[in-house]
């Protein structure tokens, strides 16, 4: 029956989900990441639990457990990573918003020292300013 079954529909940035009579709206937030692993690593710094969804259905996707079975779920588009979260479902001490800012920020840290080790640079030092941001400091030799 209707009720029973739930139906998906998408267009280009919402996605609506109908389960069991319950109307959810599912927001879909374009970022900038590109990478998995240097996302990953952000996650791992920040201390956010995710696990990737490549078991059977071979995507990229990274869920973020959250309490319910309401996970947000970092999606690759072909092009980057979106976040699709639902705000209905939102429980968490700060925004969306504040959320993607503070990922955003450790995926820069984890992007400028992963590639910079790819042409010898190591980081030996970072630093955090009152203000929030870093100071990184590479070293490379040359031999």
């Amino acid at each position: 029956s209707l009720l029973n079954s739930i139906i998906s529909f998408s267009n280009e940035l919402k996605l609506f989900t109908i389960k069991n009579n319950i109307m959810s709206h599912l927001t879909k937030i374009k970022t900038c990441f590109q990478d998995l692993s240097y996302l990953e690593k952000a996650l791992i710094r920040l201390e956010i639990p995710s696990f990737k969804n490549n078991g059977l259905t071979k995507t990229n996707d990274l869920i973020l457990p959250q309490d319910k079975n309401n996970d947000l779920v970092f999606r690759w588009d072909g092009k980057s990573f979106a976040l699709n979260v639902d705000y209905d479902y939102w429980n968490q001490e700060y925004s969306v918003s504040h959320f993607i800012t503070r990922i955003k920020k450790e995926y820069a840290v984890e992007t400028i020292v992963g590639e910079s080790q790819k042409f010898g640079f190591k980081p030996i030092q970072m630093e955090q300013n009152s203000d929030g941001s870093k100071i990184i400091s590479l070293q490379r030799f040359k031999f």
